[in-house]
């Protein structure tokens, strides 16, 4: 199947980089100032705190209207939670926080992707854009198994002797 309509990105010369002269410098000087050409980006940050205001508007975005962000917010608390419950060493609640993070930006880059993908194809049904959500989507399952693996090898052996001792009390 073909798109109704061609992408935006798909303009070459609108995301090439364009050479300008630094100010102050001869036309000669081959030091020359690389700029890129953002005529159709929406906004660009003029500032460090604006960057993280783009980036917190992301986030709220994200878990506002994604299910699954929401549950892997949840259980990397819950699972940080336990961690400080059991009293674990610093750096395996670091490895654990690490492995959280993993999944919650890899679900954020698929919340992107599945995004960009809707713009790009609106309506109409695409293999391409199947498989660009599909393999995102198994990015994100990817990684939720290597932190539940890595959970479950930090976790399970002080929480089962805490059980076991439990028991025998």
């Amino acid at each position: 199947m073909t798109l109704h309509q061609p992408s935006v990105s798909s303009n070459r010369s609108q995301v090439l980089p364009v050479l300008e002269d630094v100010p102050n410098q001869t036309a000669n000087d081959p030091k020359k100032a690389l700029k890129y050409n953002r005529n159709l980006s929406w906004k660009i940050a003029s500032n460090l705190a604006i960057s993280f205001k783009y980036a917190w508007t992301g986030l709220t975005y994200a878990f506002a209207t994604q299910r699954n962000f929401r549950i892997h917010t949840a259980i990397g608390i819950l699972t940080i939670g336990l961690g400080l419950f059991l009293h674990l060493q610093p750096v395996e609640i670091s490895v654990i926080g690490v492995t959280i993070g993993m999944v919650m930006a890899m679900e954020l880059l698929n919340t992107a992707i599945e995004s960009v993908v809707d713009l790009t194809v609106g309506q109409s049904y695409h293999e391409l854009a199947r498989i660009a959500k599909d393999c995102a989507a198994g990015a994100v399952l990817v990684s939720a198994m290597a932190a539940a693996i890595v959970a479950v090898a930090l976790l399970f052996p002080p929480l089962w002797a805490l059980i076991e001792r439990a028991i025998v009390n």
